[in-house]
């Protein structure tokens, strides 16, 4: 994991109170940063357009020239049609937050449009701190910033326009720049997958997850092959009526008495009356709750237990918010302050953890807070989510912790989808599910 942080300005000037370091020392090491990775990446004597702006970040594009002149043919002014191997902006940094005038928009619509190679420093220009996007944001291949990661590096809107992103020394190591952040990174080696090491156990050992089977069968089966593949001992689909399941799930018309974990809400519809949810839920067993239960009367009820992750996508989020009094809001209101919005539901329900869903995932519990920017345009598929529902659960039948259950059932989530190597369109549920048996 790697800390995120809103801005880094508290971090620069504590590195120069704490280990004498100077703002223009500072600098040279920001440049230096890009420098050496062009040089180790493109041949002496390629082209390289700075396109520089006033403030800090301006001054580290100059300072960059500098390191590169007479090794490289260094412009600092752009000319249309004109062929650069590489384009570094150094417009704007981190800190951004008014939209750009017109002039510095026709510009990045400019460079965006040249064939390059395109580096942002620090951040691209036209990404605010909040991590909204103007209409114009320079499209990085490669974002460079400088000390430490910003949390608006990794919003849904940023990752269109980051590229790459790699973090910059400035003349301290990271562990003596930065400090303790409730914003934490998700790395793939923080994957840990529920491998069996001893060996005298049974099936019973791995726990069972129960998934409340609605209206939409598929839902159903799909998060309970999932948990099945994902280490859960037993699974078992609880229905009104007899349904025609794989023959490696089990089926039931109540909770099994050792069930040891509840999926619920994942095709849901209105399968169940009020009457026979409450008495399906009357136990205090941990829940994994997506898609319709959050409408459902009995939401506000089921927010009250101390073992439950939730797993709604934006418009999903947005009724949550607007039951339990958080916020009367839009979709779009939402993606514009997703980070504010997760803060505030896990301020009023610290014992909850939120999986917020998007193109980075954000997961929440209490104050602490994590980023998970591993998914890819491959999960926009029906039934993705209902098996990331049963990945959760599965960890949750296995005795992990809602926040575990969440953090790790992402990630293999992400990282299976990550894998696939066919076109990126055509991702199954039943594809996913097979890659996770070899993350």
């Amino acid at each position: 994991m790697q800390n995120l942080y809103r801005e880094v300005t508290t971090l620069d000037h504590r590195a120069v109170e704490k280990f004498a370091l100077t703002e223009p020392i500072m600098m040279e090491h920001a440049a230096s940063s890009i420098a050496d990775y062009i040089v180790h990446h493109f041949p002496m004597d390629s082209s390289v357009l700075i396109v520089c702006g006033k403030g800090n970040n301006g001054a580290d594009g100059r300072i960059l020239a500098r390191q590169l002149e007479g090794e490289y043919r260094v412009s600092m002014a752009y000319q249309s049609n004109t062929h650069y191997d590489v384009i570094v902006d150094a417009l704007f940094g981190s800190g951004l937050n008014r939209p750009l005038d017109s002039a510095t928009r026709e510009l990045i619509q400019s460079l965006n449009q040249t064939k390059a190679f395109k580096i942002a420093c620090d951040v691209p220009s036209g990404l605010f701190e909040d991590g909204n996007v103007d209409l114009q944001t320079f499209k990085a291949d490669l974002t460079i910033t400088m000390g430490a990661l910003k949390r608006s590096l990794f919003s849904d809107a940023a990752k269109e326009v980051v590229g790459e992103i790699l973090v910059a020394n400035l003349g301290v190591s990271r562990s003596r720049y930065e400090i303790p952040s409730s914003w934490q990174l998700l790395d793939p080696s923080d994957l840990s997958l529920p491998l069996r090491s001893n060996v005298s156990t049974h099936k019973g050992t791995y726990g069972h997850l129960a998934v409340l089977c609605g209206e939409k069968i598929g839902a159903s089966v799909i998060a309970g092959s999932a948990a099945l593949r994902f280490g859960t001992g037993l699974v078992s689909l609880i229905s009104n009526e007899n349904v025609a399941i794989p023959y490696e799930l089990m089926q039931s018309h109540s909770i099994p008495s050792n069930a040891t974990a509840i999926a619920l809400g994942m095709g849901l519809g209105v399968e169940f009356c009020d009457d026979e949810l409450t008495h399906l839920l009357d136990n205090d067993l941990p829940l994994v709750l997506d898609a319709d239960i959050f409408a459902h009367p009995m939401f506000l009820r089921l927010l009250k237990r101390y073992t439950i992750v939730l797993t709604p996508h934006p418009k999903e989020f947005t009724q949550i918010l607007r039951v339990t009094g958080i916020a009367d809001i839009d979709v779009s209101e939402l993606q514009n302050n997703r980070y504010g919005y997760a803060e505030q539901f896990c301020a009023a329900y610290p014992n909850a953890v939120l999986l917020l869903k998007g193109a980075n995932v954000i997961i929440g519990k209490d104050v602490e807070f994590y980023i998970n920017p591993h998914g890819t345009v491959a999960l926009a598929k029906g039934g993705s989510g209902d098996v990331l529902g049963g990945l959760i659960g599965s960890l949750l039948a296995q005795g992990y912790s809602p926040l575990e259950s969440a953090i790790q059932g992402s990630l293999a989530h992400t990282l299976a989808a990550r894998d696939f190597d066919k076109n990126n369109y055509a991702l199954t549920p039943f594809d996913l599910i097979e890659r996770i048996t070899t993350l």
